[in-house]
């Protein structure tokens, strides 16, 4: 009996240490922080990421905060990422423009810190998750409506910024919606630079060397404001159909003035949002899926979030206006 006291007391000894070590690894949920690396954070489009990222922050009690150069510059956004890293949060999520940030990605994972990739993914990466768009059904859905507002028939050009593999995905998908429609052709595919005034260049260019151009379709956030200032300059207003991307209050401007047609709007604020809960429950939770996740290799969240697209035409884009 003796000896069970003993062995009880010593038990206890070292369960109470134990105990305290392990409670102090996990940081109390108002001391963690969630950053979100970006480029791009000039256009409207990314005040739906900031936006997400914000309500994260509010709604479980955490903080976060939104980095990364206001224009395509992939150099600045790495050294952002390397900041965020040496900041030593719960978890980075990043918005994949193009490989070069693999690296960089895998450089976060091997320190320890999840990452989830947003809106474009880097699937050559160590990324434990990915939250966006389904940019196959995206590009999809746009097509439909393209082939629909030009009568399913005519010649039809895409706006998009080449190599950024979500636009690649989207552009697909509007491919395999319009080759449906045997009297439509896809006379050209421009390169807007995710830059407003270049696609009004680009869309300038599309109208002067195909006058009897039916429709365009966008695939990112810049193309759809360009395309209609360079109808609208053109006097085309509504006779070359835009199909844009997104839900910017210039392109709802558009939308209401009748020079753009529809927009293919993305659910922008969900993927930080669920983003940055993927991360937080990883960090704050364990779920045993196996005996031993880790060496199982079990990453214990979802691997992709589809955060889904709706159509805003003349009949809700004025429920899309920001004040």
């Amino acid at each position: 009996m003796k000896k069970m006291m003993i062995f009880i007391m010593v038990a206890v000894c070292v369960f109470s240490f134990i105990i305290p070590a392990f409670a102090e690894e996990k940081l109390p949920i108002s001391e963690q922080l969630y950053i979100e690396v970006s480029a791009l954070g000039s256009l409207d489009y990314f005040y739906d990421h900031k936006l997400g990222m914000e309500l994260a922050g509010k709604y479980l009690g955490v903080k976060t905060e939104y980095v990364g150069p206001a224009d395509f510059d992939m150099a600045a956004m790495i050294t952002a990422f390397e900041q965020a890293i040496a900041k030593k949060p719960q978890g980075i999520l990043v918005v994949g423009f193009e490989p070069s940030l693999d690296a960089i990605v895998d450089k976060a994972i091997d320190a320890g810190i999840p990452v989830v990739t947003l809106d474009a993914d880097l699937p050559g990466s160590k990324r434990i998750a990915f939250v966006g768009t389904g940019n196959y059904q995206a590009g999809f859905e746009g097509g439909k409506k393209l082939a629909s507002l030009v009568g399913e028939k005519g010649k039809v050009a895409i706006m998009t910024r080449p190599g950024q593999s979500n636009l690649e995905e989207r552009i697909v998908g509007y491919k395999d919606a319009l080759a449906q429609y045997p009297d439509i052709e896809i006379v050209q595919i421009a390169d807007t630079q995710s830059d407003p005034t270049v696609a009004a260049q680009a869309a300038a260019a599309l109208l002067q060397k195909y006058p009897d151009l039916a429709g365009i379709g966008c695939v990112e956030a810049a193309g759809g404001a360009g395309a209609a200032t360079a109808v609208n300059e053109a006097g085309k207003a509504g006779q070359v159909k835009i199909v844009s991307m997104d839900r910017g209050n210039d392109v709802l401007e558009y939308i209401k003035d009748g020079i753009i047609s529809a927009s293919v709007a993305q659910q922008t604020a969900l993927m930080p949002f669920y983003g940055t809960q993927i991360l937080f429950n990883l960090y704050n939770y364990d779920i045993p899926i196996s005996s031993d996740n880790v060496k199982a290799k079990i990453s214990g969240t979802p691997a992709v979030i589809d955060t889904g697209v709706v159509i805003v035409d003349e009949s809700n884009y004025e429920y899309f206006m920001r004040d």
